[in-house]
């Protein structure tokens, strides 16, 4: 059941249209101000970033993405072995399935073709209220040999899901068991409708050592159900919200506002280095995508270093044409420009 589902996913991500239909990642709404005299060497700019002691070439992300089946480890062997040549982090999908069935714990193995890159394990949030505890939660770090966990946060998905996992009550005190008891850094995870600032600002109050927003403005998961649905019922309950959530910009600003120093990764429809960097400057230390890089990583590793390299030296020059010469100061300088 499990892998039909995982297949299902990557299948309609990669033929159907599970965008969002009005709503945007509110990121077309800042513009930065160009410096035609940036006072810089392009060959200066530098898009080092360091997120849990370890050093990224660029503030980028794979996102959490696969696993569970054997299209899945491919995918994921394409995704590491371009993360570990071009030096920046990567998620892979949640890891229930393996836990449930270990002879499927291969198609996460990614560690040895990434030996020295940042890697986040997977698990679902809501599964604290369904049998698993810390010992779940090491196993999956353990699994793939993980630098930090990430809990994701899918209430709507689950709600129109069939026999969705929807039991999301008193999950507070069960997460911060976990930040507290587990050896590495735990990651709050939305998987495409963004969090408020109230909901931030309690799963801090846990010990979540970084949020994912995930806002709204990319792959909306209640579309990907839609096209899985077996009802015209489920059919019509999925379509229903095609416009749900909170834009990744204002998912940013909300976590950035309820705590101005634990790191975010904004994902939620980034496309480019433009948007990661317009992320930053709204206060994110990181940006992440996950359906470029599956396109690519349906191709070969090649495929995907060829989309990080874009991405990267887009940042880049984004940076040097604004007169920023470090993530840091992209992160403290007024360069954006409200124009929505």
């Amino acid at each position: 059941m499990h892998e039909k589902r995982k297949t299902d996913h990557i299948s309609i991500n990669l033929k159907e249209d599970v965008s969002f239909n009005t709503i945007t990642t509110g990121l077309e709404k800042y513009r930065f101000i160009h410096s035609a005299l940036p006072e810089l060497d392009l060959t200066d700019v530098i898009t080092t970033v360091t997120l849990f002691g370890k050093r990224l070439n660029s503030p980028i992300l794979i996102a959490s993405m696969t696993g569970g089946t054997e299209q899945a480890a491919m995918i994921n062997r394409n995704l590491a072995q371009a993360a570990e040549a071009c030096q920046i982090a990567m998620g892979v999908g949640s890891q229930r399935v393996a836990i449930e069935n270990p002879s499927l714990a291969y198609t996460f193995n990614v560690r040895p073709h990434a030996p020295t890159t940042l890697i986040f394990a997977n698990l679902g949030a809501v599964q604290l209220n369904y049998g698993y505890g810390l010992d779940h939660c090491q196993r999956v770090v353990d699994m793939i040999e993980a630098d930090a966990l990430i809990l994701h946060f899918n209430p709507l998905q689950e709600a129109v899901q069939p026999k969705g996992d929807t039991n999301f009550a008193d999950l507070y005190q069960k997460i911060e068991h976990v930040c507290r008891a587990l050896p590495v850094a735990v990651i709050a995870k939305e998987v495409g409708w963004g969090f408020s600032k109230e909901t931030a600002q309690r799963l801090i109050d846990c010990g979540i050592s970084a949020i994912d927003v995930a806002g709204s403005g990319g792959t909306t998961w209640s579309q990907v159900e839609m096209y899985r649905a077996s009802t015209k019922v489920q059919h019509d309950v999925a379509a229903a919200f095609h416009d749900w959530g909170i834009p990744t910009a204002e998912a940013i600003l909300n976590v950035r506002q309820s705590s101005p120093h634990v790191p975010i990764i904004a994902s939620g429809g980034l496309r480019s280095g433009i948007d990661i960097a317009k992320c930053i400057a709204l206060g994110a230390t990181i940006g992440s995508m996950a359906n470029p890089f599956l396109k690519a990583a349906m191709q070969s590793t090649e495929s995907v270093v060829e989309i990080i390299d874009t991405i990267q030296q887009t940042l880049r020059i984004a940076m040097f044409a604004t007169g920023i010469g470090t993530i840091t100061d992209l992160q403290n300088t007024p360069c954006l420009r409200h124009v929505g």
